[in-house]
């Protein structure tokens, strides 16, 4: 027992040894957390179109290269096997097995062959393996093989009396396990005896291949065995040590002609075809778990780990291999150099060294620990520029040969073997080689700037580049001792992580804005057109650039760009690899990359490297495809739309979303994504690594919508499309639109003829008012003549009023006058001879002539005045009237006494008289009343 133990020990350190000391194949993991469902995964099968289905213990998972999905086992049972056949995925499970079929919503429908058997399945009894052979498919179980006829849709059954192990295809041949009994094969539909050999019997089948004509047999702790002209034997290989005792659970045959073991606590193992392990892999470098239920190798010779605990994807056709210092031993790698048959890295824990293309670990060189800036080889001497100093490599250790801090980097005074310039924290400094030994020789005065980055333009001028102060053009004088003149170059501008190279005898200086190239004949730098087009601004990262043999490479964000010659041309090449600066993981500014053998290249990252082999690159086509459409309107549930049919869809279910994938499963390529909807959004989106997109509330309208895609730089061969309709609203239909259009001629003719009517009335409107304003214009105008009649009556009355009143008082001046006359004559003499002067004086004083005067100016005066009076009061005379008349003129006794040649008593006795006659109150006024007449 101690023996076996000590055995299974050395295998176990054997395998963790040459595990953890590899450069592996890039490897995908896939936990359950990301394909939503259970850990364990027990047959991985690739479709036509190239989906990865794989049998679960909750249902069959489907991987279209960008999403999982799952579709649970039709009776809730763990399901053991899957094989993709055509446009069909068969599978088995617990007392079911069939077959699954894309429907025309591109979803899978699942379809029952068990339910068709003759008889029923044996109790308990699960289908762990399917293969297809010409038009038939073989599920195995551990009691049967059902071979199910696809065209006849007959079953044939072969019971076995002991458990079936295994079943598998050779040479179009299917070969079973019946343990206890041997190996059997099919042959005219009958089983017949293959092997009885006691091997056989009593040890598990993994696998069995033909190799050179040869049957090489797997169990699954006995190692391989060779079957030959009836007899069994251990197959001879450099392996059989290790995998003769291990416990295998899987296995399969590459493309390459090499195996991939699937083993039960070691992980998956390669073999090559000489019998060597090539890598092994387990959960201490890569894989999720060491329990390997199944393996499958797809078209692109990815291989898949169906593990105990997650789905793996080994990416062994990959140009790339990756060395990740998961213990942290060794930390971010600054530089490397592959010197005497060994492979040296600078990081920032030390100088590490390893033999070139072996197994054993890195070790660190002793007095190295801390920061390595730089590796250079000169003269078949290995340089190393370290934090505290210069060092040389040998084989007894290392050397120092200057302990000025910080040395950046190292390079070859022209025309000058023995001289180095060196570049550190502090300025520049001189190497010598003196008595075949690299020393010290001094540093060069009058610049004191920090230089990571420089180089010689001829043996007096040096461009020295810092990232944070720009570039700096030094005179020095011819013993490298001073600077004579420093320049700053303002052709070009600083710019963060920028570099200065020199490549083909030009000084280049490369930062965000592109790549310069220095112009002896115009002392400038010049931006080189072609070699910029490496990056630009929305894919630049670092302008650090590095010299290879015939190679000048640079870093963007989604490639590794190297320039070579051109091959017909002057014109130099770009060539790309499609190494984002994530999956590089490189520290930004340090990138570095060096050659290691042919087309092999060493990437430094922040754990360790990556080994890219351009000889693997390979333009691999892609097709891209939309995996579904739902629709939905909003506030409602979305529904599945067949992706192959043109469909019209209600205005109010208006929202689409579309998921669509690159079958693709390189961990180093990133798959993208660029959509377009012709009808909204007719331009190409940016890429994006989204496999989804949905657009909301669409308008109404014919809709064309296409999807393209590109893995890493390669565009995928088509662009899927799909074409639709969202069919106008009820409002806005052609019912309606004629409806609207009779609406609005009628309304436009109702309208017209009611404007017409309303225009006609306010025509007649304005007409009217135009007559009633031209009325009351003539109005006005009658009233303002009027009113100029009215004063120019009123001024003839006036005028009359004045003529009257200057009559009347000349009536009265004169009566007065005369009366005053006569009673002086009577005063004076009485006698005769004066009576015809008293006589012609009372004539004149009662002259009817005065009366009429008076009267008529009276009446021009006060028209119908005594026409009124008259009127009204009929009884009166004239001498009353003259009365009323002398009265109206407001006119007082006095007044009036000599216009009738009377006294003023007389007077008041008349006016007294005329009260009576026109019966007028006793405390009514006389004047007031004739007044008011």
């Amino acid at each position: 027992m101690s023996i076996i133990r000590n055995v299974l020990i050395f295998i176990s350190f054997s395998i963790g040894v040459l595990a953890s000391a590899q450069e592996i194949l890039p490897i995908q993991i896939y936990p359950p957390d990301v394909y939503k469902a259970e850990t364990q995964n027990w047959s991985i099968t690739q479709s036509d179109n190239d989906y990865i289905y794989v049998a679960n213990n909750i249902g069959l998972l489907e991987f279209n290269g960008a999403e999982w999905k799952l579709y649970e086992t039709p009776n809730q049972t763990i399901l053991r096997s899957v094989k993709a056949v055509g446009d069909k995925i068969y599978t088995g499970c617990y007392m079911e097995f069939g077959y699954w079929e894309r429907n025309s919503f591109n979803q899978l429908t699942y379809t029952s062959l068990s339910k068709d058997l003759p008889s029923p399945m044996i109790e308990d009894e699960q289908v762990w393996n399917i293969i297809a052979l010409d038009k038939f498919i073989i599920f195995q179980s551990l009691d049967r093989l059902y071979s199910y006829d696809t065209n006849s849709k007959e079953f044939k059954i072969i019971s076995s009396e002991t458990t079936l192990t295994k079943m598998v295809e050779v040479n179009n041949t299917i070969y079973y396990q019946k343990l206890d009994q041997g190996i059997f094969k099919i042959e005219n539909g009958k089983e017949t005896l293959f092997s009885d050999d006691d091997i056989l019997k009593s040890n598990r089948i993994i696998n069995i291949f033909n190799i050179d004509g040869q049957f090489i047999i797997q169990t699954n702790q006995k190692g391989f065995f060779v079957y030959d002209n009836d007899q069994l034997s251990k197959w001879n290989i450099p392996a059989n040590d290790i995998i003769s005792n291990l416990t295998v659970y899987s296995s399969v045959r590459l493309e390459d002609g090499s195996f991939a073991i699937g083993t039960i606590s070691n992980g998956i193992i390669n073999l090559n075809k000489e019998g060597n392990i090539s890598y092994a892999l387990n959960q201490n470098n890569g894989l999720s778990n060491n329990t390997v239920l199944s393996v499958f190798e797809d078209k692109n010779d990815n291989i898949w780990l169906g593990l105990d605990n997650g789905i793996n994807c080994i990416n062994s056709s990959s140009p790339f291999r990756v060395y990740d210092d998961k213990k942290g031993q060794l930390g971010a790698v600054h530089a490397a150099k592959v010197y005497d048959d060994k492979l040296y890295l600078g990081t920032n824990q030390g100088l590490f060294v390893k033999p070139l293309n072996s197994l054993e670990e890195f070790k660190l060189v002793d007095g190295t620990k801390g920061q390595v800036w730089c590796l250079e080889v000169y003269d078949n001497t290995l340089f190393c520029g370290h934090d505290l100093g210069t060092f040389v490599i040998n084989e007894t250790g290392i050397q120092e040969i200057s302990d000025i801090d910080g040395t950046w980097r190292i390079k070859q005074v022209p025309n000058n073997e023995d001289l180095l310039l060196k570049g550190s924290y502090a300025g520049l400094s001189v190497l010598q080689k003196v008595n075949n030994e690299w020393q010290f020789r001094n540093k060069i005065d009058g610049f004191d700037i920090s230089s990571k980055f420089f180089e010689l333009l001829d043996s007096s001028q040096v461009f020295v580049s810092h990232e944070y102060k720009g570039v700096f053009k030094l005179d020095i004088n011819d013993d490298y001792t001073k600077v004579l003149k420093v320049k700053k170059e303002s052709s070009v501008k600083k710019g963060l992580h920028s570099s200065l190279i020199k490549y083909n005898s030009d000084v280049l200086y490369a930062y965000s804005q592109g790549i310069y190239s220095y112009d002896v004949s115009s002392n400038s730098f010049q931006k080189d057109t072609i070699l910029s087009k490496v990056y630009n601004t929305e894919t630049y990262v670092s302008g650090k650039l590095v010299n290879t043999p015939n190679k000048l490479w640079s870093f963007s964000k989604r490639n590794v760009n190297y320039i070579s010659p051109g091959l017909l041309s002057d014109t130099p090449q770009i060539n790309r690899i499609p190494l984002s600066s994530e999956l590089r993981e490189s520290l930004t500014g340090y990138e570095n990359i060096i050659p290691i053998d042919n087309q092999e290249y060493l990437i430094g990252t922040s754990s360790g490297y990556i080994i890219v082999d351009l000889s693997k690159m390979r333009n691999q086509s892609y097709r891209i495809e939309i995996n579904s459409i739902s629709n939905y309107a909003l506030d409602s549930e979305s529904k599945m739309i067949e992706p192959t049919t043109k469909s019209e869809f209600h205005n109010k279910n208006n929202n689409f979303g579309f998921t669509y994938s690159i079958a693709e499963f390189d961990k180093f390529l990133e798959s993208e994504y660029q959509y377009r909807l012709d009808g909204n959004y007719n331009k190409w989106s940016s890429w994006s690594s989204s496999p989804s997109e949905l657009f909301k509330n669409l308008p109404f309208g014919d809709y064309t919508f296409y999807v393209r895609g590109r893995v890493g730089n390669q565009m995928t061969d088509n662009v899927a499309e799909y074409s639709f309709t969202i069919d106008k609203p009820w409002y806005l239909s052609n019912f309606m639109v004629f409806l609207y259009v009779l609406s609005i001629m009628t309304f436009s003719i109702i309208m017209h003829n009611v404007y017409k009517r309303n225009y006609k009335k306010q025509k007649e409107k304005l007409i009217i008012e135009a007559e009633r304003e031209l009325e009351l214009k003539e109005l006005e105008n009658e009233q303002q003549l009027m009113s100029l009649r009215n004063e120019q009556l009123k001024q003839d009355i006036d005028n009359k009023n004045r003529e009257l009143a200057i009559s009347t008082m000349s009536l009265i001046k004169k009566n007065e006058f005369l009366n005053n006359i006569k009673e002086e004559l009577k005063s004076v003499n009485e006698t005769e001879g004066l009576n015809p002067v008293i006589k012609i004086i009372d004539k004149n004083l009662n002259n009817t002539d005065d009366w009429k005067f008076f009267e008529e100016a009276f009446n021009n005066a006060d028209k119908d005045f005594l026409k009124k009076v008259k009127a009204k009061h009929p009884s009166l005379t004239p001498n009353d009237l003259k009365l009323c008349a002398y009265l109206r003129l407001n006119l007082s006794s006095k007044e009036i006494a000599p216009l009738l040649n009377i006294s003023s008593r007389s007077v008041e006795v008349k006016r007294y008289r005329l009260r009576k006659k026109m019966e007028l109150p006793h405390e009514s006024s006389l004047t007031n009343y004739i007044l008011e007449i």
